[in-house]
């Protein structure tokens, strides 16, 4: 399923800190209602990403910097698969 990852920087953020916690939204990029609502922190999300996706390194070095330089970063039409997703708490009927 193709889904929009969205963070927010949750407001204990620390400048300088080596991990950042976030509030990520998983949305369905094909505009179907379905937000997502899932605690973590930037490394374990970009971890996940460099072992569950087939997203280039270049785009997931992209992400990690607006991670830490936006309080809200951005990744759109991300491919993730059924297991993935139900690894998040993400349920597809």
């Amino acid at each position: 399923m193709r889904v929009n990852l969205i963070t927010q920087t949750a407001s204990s953020f620390k400048f300088g800190a080596k991990s950042v916690p976030l509030s990520l939204t998983i949305r369905p990029s094909c505009g179907l209602p379905g937000d997502y609502q899932y605690a973590t922190d930037s490394a374990a999300l970009l971890r996940m990403l460099r072992k569950k996706t087939d997203l280039p390194f270049d785009t997931l070095k992209r992400f990690e910097g607006e991670i830490y330089n936006n309080p809200s970063a951005r990744l759109l039409r991300v491919e993730l698969s059924e297991s993935v997703l139900t690894e998040l708490g993400y349920f597809i009927d």
